[in-house]
């Protein structure tokens, strides 16, 4: 690739914050790693709530960042827009929760107003052991040789009608927590659409860069050289 690879950050960054410290490192890791160029831009979630679709596909990835966000509720605007692109997607963090409502909503799943997904079952901002089991052979892979134990400040749980109208028309369970949780999970009909509960990015380091992230990065690539060859 003779370009550098362009990664959109969508959050409201604060270096304050070790999740979104975490996440530029991280992105740093994964280009080490795969030996390839690699720029990121954070870009606030109000600014992304005004952007088109054309605006999303300039980038090769785009990966939404954890909270806290000065308002929530301007993501589903943008979850609208990342829905209609093939450019690869990588939803970490707090948004899974809002990318679950707007798959809900979307698709009107719930007309009679129900509890379907849990407020966060961590309390305080602190982070919390998960453990992330496999569900599909992909995402076993991935873990072969790392550790399976991640870090989280974040867990929702799903109510079975929910996860019955969601799986397989909609998602697919990547991957689940000791609670049984779902932990990662894929957007069908989608080249690559990932969202995890938890912060990959934390546990990720320049000896052993999260594979979540280098596969993540590794999509954007692919679809660089997809275009380059169309």
């Amino acid at each position: 690739m003779s370009e550098a690879l362009k990664i959109a950050i969508i959050g409201d960054y604060n270096f304050t914050y070790n999740s979104h410290h975490a996440t530029n490192l991280s992105l740093d890791h994964a280009a080490e790693f795969l030996e390839i160029e690699l720029n990121y831009y954070w870009i606030k979630v109000n600014e992304a709530l005004q952007q088109k679709k054309q605006f999303f596909e300039q980038y090769d990835g785009i990966w939404v960042a954890p909270g806290p966000y000065l308002n929530p509720f301007f993501l589903s605007g943008v979850f609208k827009q990342l829905f209609e692109i093939s450019v690869p997607v990588f939803l970490t963090g707090e948004c899974f929760k809002l990318f679950i409502d707007q798959l809900i909503s979307a698709n009107n799943l719930n007309p009679f107003g129900e509890k379907l997904i849990s407020e966060n079952l961590i309390a305080g901002s602190h982070f919390e052991r998960i453990e992330v089991i496999p569900r599909t052979s992909s995402v076993e892979k991935l873990y072969e040789n790392c550790s399976s134990i991640e870090l989280s400040a974040t867990r929702f749980s799903m109510y079975p009608q929910l996860l019955e109208q969601l799986v397989g028309q909609f998602i697919d369970i990547e991957a689940v927590n000791q609670f049984e949780d779902p932990e990662i999970i894929s957007l069908r009909k989608h080249p690559f659409f990932l969202a995890t509960s938890f912060c990959p990015q934390i546990s990720s380091t320049r000896d052993l860069p999260h594979p979540l992230v280098y596969t993540f990065i590794k999509m954007a690539a692919g679809e660089r050289l997809l275009q380059i060859q169309e």
